[in-house]
């Protein structure tokens, strides 16, 4: 069945991306009435471009990642910019079609076709400048190191000793192909610096097999917490063989928690951290599987709950169960403008910190790296430090 489902979803993505070309090539080569030859070369380079995205899907887990990184680079940005492209050209019919409408309101008739051969190619210009523009900006933005940023967040059933506790929450760093252990390295010694008092990665760590991508991951050993780094699992290690990563995490110091929960104490005082597998996780894997239930058994309810959950949708069950603070990421932030506003589509919050119901809190991280395409368009990586303030302090 899972063999079906699977082909079942390649067959729809590869159409997908077939109409999609189609529709380029319709709107920017066909309507802009190129000569001939200029119009072979362009159709030639629109189907090639076409092919190396599932081609680049394949290479992505077959090359060695030196040679990937390089010859996968261009593929890759291809992927982003085609979003960047079909956005910029739905936006200029749309301006084409509130022309036409005009143009007979007027009484003027329909466009001739000279009139909408020049309005198609100018439209090809505009959106091939849009597009190219909004990749370099967003080629750039994912270049950038992940800022820090600081976020304050009060809890009601925290005991005040536990007040100032800080939390590093790292997210989506999907290291594989575009993002290694050099980049790694680099966020372990931020993080470190920072001095926390807990690490949090909430899922999405890796894209590959622990063949392909396990040294690239083992600086992640360095992580320095006073009350140690925890993990719940995300969708790609589901993708990646969640089996044979969990064994390797908690080789590397990670605590993984799977349904379950550990108690962080400073003294007499204490909070309840709560891992739960991805909300996806149950059509993955035997005996995976998000099961809140179980992760809080015996927990007492006037104590806090921290929650690590990969997706934000996870907050709904969360907040049934008067659970304190939901931590998730998943979203990334909508990665690339203005495709965030499918996200609300999937899940309840794509960013920042958010209120669900009475008293339940989500916090939904923009994520340290990205997926896919190197790029970044009204986001920025992020490593969150979380201080978490007691509502009962003197």
């Amino acid at each position: 069945m899972r063999t079906v489902l699977g082909l079942l979803f390649v067959a729809v993505a590869l159409t997908i991306v077939a109409a999609i070309h189609g529709y380029i090539w319709v709107r920017m080569i066909r309507d802009t009435g190129l000569p001939p030859q200029w119009r072979t070369v362009a159709t030639v380079a629109l189907i090639g471009l076409g092919v190396s995205v599932p081609v680049t899907m394949i290479l992505s887990h077959t090359l060695p990642f030196r040679i990937a990184r390089v010859v996968l680079f261009a593929p890759f940005c291809w992927m982003g910019l085609l979003l960047l492209v079909l956005t910029a050209l739905v936006g200029w019919d749309l301006v084409q079609w509130a022309i036409a409408l005009t143009w007979r309101a007027m009484g003027e008739g329909p466009l001739d076709p000279g009139r909408r051969q020049w309005l198609a190619r100018v439209g090809a210009a505009a959106v091939t400048a849009t597009a190219l523009g909004g990749g370099a900006l967003a080629v750039a933005g994912a270049a950038r190191f992940p800022v820090v940023r600081r976020l304050e967040v009060a809890l009601s059933k925290l005991p005040p000793g536990m007040d100032g506790f800080t939390i590093v929450q790292l997210s989506d760093l999907h290291l594989g192909i575009t993002l290694g252990s050099a980049w790694l390295k680099r966020v372990v010694e931020t993080t470190n610096a920072l001095q926390p008092d807990l690490v949090a990665i909430t899922g999405d760590l890796v894209d590959g097999t622990v063949r392909r991508v396990g040294l690239e991951v083992q600086p992640i050993a360095q992580l320095r917490a006073r009350f140690g780094t925890y993990f719940v699992t995300g969708n790609h290690e589901y993708y990646a063989g969640v089996a044979a990563w969990l064994p390797v995490l908690e080789q590397y110091g990670i605590r993984v928690l799977r349904n379950e929960h550990v108690w962080i104490e400073k003294g007499e005082d204490r909070f309840v951290l709560v891992g739960v597998d991805d909300y996806n996780a149950g059509g993955m894997a035997p005996g995976h599987g998000p099961d809140l239930t179980r992760a809080l058994a015996g927990v007492p309810s006037e104590c806090e709950t921290v929650l690590l959950a990969h997706q934000p949708r996870a907050v709904v069950e969360a907040s049934r169960r008067d659970v304190g603070l939901v931590l998730s990421g998943h979203t990334h932030g909508g990665q690339i403008w203005p495709w965030h506003h499918l996200i609300r589509v999937q899940q309840p919050y794509r960013f920042g910190l958010h209120r669900h119901g009475a008293r339940t809190q989500v916090h939904v991280t923009a994520g340290t790296g990205y997926w896919g395409p190197p790029m970044r368009l009204g986001t920025r990586g992020e490593i969150v430090v979380i201080v978490l303030r007691s509502e009962r302090r003197g």
